[in-house]
Formats: C-alpha cells, sequence, structure tokens
C-alpha cells in the first residue's frame, strides 16, 4: 500500500503523548478507513515502533526506533521545501555521487540522499570519513540558490551556522566552527560539511552539499587513528539522540539561512559564525594548495575570506585551505 499518510500519522501519535488517538479519529483526519489506517500502524510495528492500545480509546505511541526512515524524518520536519523528497537507503558507498546524479535530472532544491552506513565516506580533499552504521548522519542535501558560481564556498558556513544551530536546539551542547568546514566540541571533531558544485560559467545548477555528524558513537566505534581527534554528541552529553530529530532541525536552519544568503548575503549571518567560531583569535597553521604560512586569523571578511595576520604584520585573504589550530 502506498506510504502517503504514514508520516502524517506518525506525527499525531507522537504529538499525542499519552493520550490515546482513536483509528476512527486518524481514519477522518486522512479520509482513509479504520483497515488503512490499522495497515499503516502494521507498517510502523514491523519498523520499530511499539504501540500500546487501549480499548475502546485508541493508539498510544511507547517507543519509537532511532532510525532515519524518510517517515521518521519527515514527522519532525518544520521546514516549506527542503525534505520534501527523500531518498534512504541502508548503506552506498557515499551519498554524494547520488545526490550528484539526482540534481543532474532536476531533482528539485532540498532533496535529500542519507543512508545508514556509508562504505566509502570522504570529506574534503578525498580524504576518507569513518561512516558507521546507524550511530551518525551521513547525508547529502541538493541546494539551488540563485547567485553566481564564486559565491558557492560561502554556502559551507551557512550550513556550519544551520548545523551548529540545530546541534544546540536538539543536543543542548554549543559546538564551535573551525574554519571553513568543521565543527567541534572540546576541541575534537564532530562535524563535517562537504561542498560540491555542479555550474555554468555565470550560473549555479546545483550545489550539493554533504554532511557528516558523530551522533551516537561510543569511542570504540571510531577507528583508533582518529579517537584522539573525533568526538559524537553521545560522548559529549552523555545520552542518545534521536538522529531523525535533529536530521529535521538542519533542514530547517539550512533551508532558511540559504534563502537568508539570497535574499541579503552573507553578512547578516556572518555574526552568528563569528559567535560560534574557534578560529578568530587563534594562531593557526595555514596549508593551502600552493604554500604552508602560519600568523593569527583575525577575521572573515563578508565574502566569508579568512583574514590571517602574518608575523611580519601582512594581512593574507585565505579563500580555500586546510588551518590547524596550535596550541
Amino acid at each position: 500500500m502506498s506510504t502517503l499518510y504514514k508520516h502524517e500519522i506518525l506525527k499525531k501519535l507522537q504529538q499525542s503523548g499519552e493520550i490515546p488517538v482513536s483509528g476512527q479519529q486518524l481514519a477522518d483526519d486522512f479520509s482513509l478507513s479504520r483497515t488503512a489506517i490499522w495497515k499503516y500502524i502494521k507498517q510502523l510495528e514491523e519498523e520499530g515502533y511499539v504501540f500500546e492500545t487501549v480499548k475502546k480509546k485508541g493508539y498510544i505511541l511507547k517507543s519509537q526506533p532511532n532510525s532515519l526512515s524518510p517517515d521518521k524524518i519527515k514527522a519532525a520536519l518544520e521546514t516549506a521545501q527542503f525534505g520534501e523528497q527523500i531518498i534512504f537507503e541502508e548503506q552506498l558507498p557515499s551519498t554524494q555521487p547520488l545526490a550528484h546524479q539526482l540534481a543532474q535530472q532536476g531533482a528539485k532544491a532540498g532533496t535529500v540522499v542519507i543512508c545508514e552506513e556509508q562504505t566509502a565516506g570522504r570529506g574534503r580533499m578525498q580524504r576518507e570519513w569513518s561512516s558507521q552504521k546507524g550511530k551518525g548522519i551521513w547525508m547529502s542535501v541538493i541546494l539551488r540558490p540563485d547567485v553566481p558560481p564564486y559565491e558557492a564556498p560561502q554556502f559551507t558556513l551557512v550550513a556550519a551556522v544551520a548545523i551548529a544551530k540545530a546541534i544546540e536546539d536538539v543536543a543542548e551542547i554549543r559546538p564551535q566552527i573551525k574554519w571553513p568546514n568543521d565543527l567541534l566540541i572540546d576541541g575534537l571533531k564532530i562535524t563535517g560539511i562537504l561542498t560540491e558544485l555542479q555550474a555554468d560559467p555565470d550560473l549555479i545548477n546545483a550545489l550539493i552539499m554533504g554532511i557528516g555528524v558523530n551522533v551516537n558513537h561510543e569511542t570504540a566505534d571510531f577507528p583508533q587513528e582518529i579517537q584522539t581527534i573525533a568526538t559524537s554528541l553521545k560522548i559529549q552529553t552523555g545520552k542518545e539522540i534521536d538522529r531523525a530529530v535533529l536530521v529535521a532541525r538542519i533542514l530547517y536552519y539550512l533551508e532558511h539561512y540559504s534563502a537568508m544568503y539570497v535574499e541579503n548575503g552573507f553578512s547578516p549571518i556572518k555574526k552568528q559564525w563569528e559567535e560560534y567560531s574557534c578560529t578568530i583569535g587563534q594562531e593557526i597553521k595555514v596549508t593551502t594548495l600552493r604554500e604552508v604560512v602560519y600568523g593569527k586569523a583575525v577575521s572573515i571578511t563578508n565574502d566569508g575570506v579568512l583574514k590571517v595576520q602574518l608575523p611580519d604584520g601582512e594581512i593574507k585573504h585565505v579563500i580555500s585551505a586546510d588551518i590547524e589550530i596550535k596550541k
């Protein structure tokens, strides 16, 4: 049967808490038969949802799986467009290639590709990204902003603010942004952002925003070589985080801030980026494709370019680089 109403039914049951919702009420709300409602409930049970049936009163949702199913994400969404189309797979090499393919085929802005496990996840500079099954958020979001291609790198900074705010809302812990594309907690990496471009010389066709968030990992879940530099929300907060709720919140802020950027540029978002930043004011090592320099990160411009003061006082403008904060 169609799953068209499943996330709406789930949302009603989530919102009702301990108050039973009758099958007849759900049938009336969605113009469905009682049998159709029963079938949807059975589908949800097969996916790991647990219901209490109260005689002559209805259903109470008692527990739900910590999954990334489209229905669970959509039940938590508060967006106008982002997340309307969600492509979910249990396993992918990486979400980026499939998102690229869908974007080339005309998928609309806000389309999400998400999976439980990546077998060949990657970050910037083709680095490997460890993506354990059922532990994190591994997704790509298609954006179609009406801005020129040279502004594409700024969307990494926009996404960083969106993810930071979502983490703060859901996990109640404040991450810091390390320019240009990492989020840290206590100096340990929790999120990476990979922004890739499909464009003509003067027009962005699509931005493919790859987002990886370490959510419910234990320390032992990370490969040994990154256990001293990576962390998760669970490690930092001591509690399990509902990944679907976090995905929905990321999409909410990503939609909000990307629209704000298109309307007003980076300037109104810059202040929030600076408030989350752990880079500004720090002595850093800057590695570009051409050189390695040392200096102090003094600010970012309204274009999102990092300004680094070198030992001789010269101000260097850094558009793209890896940086290491010197301790």
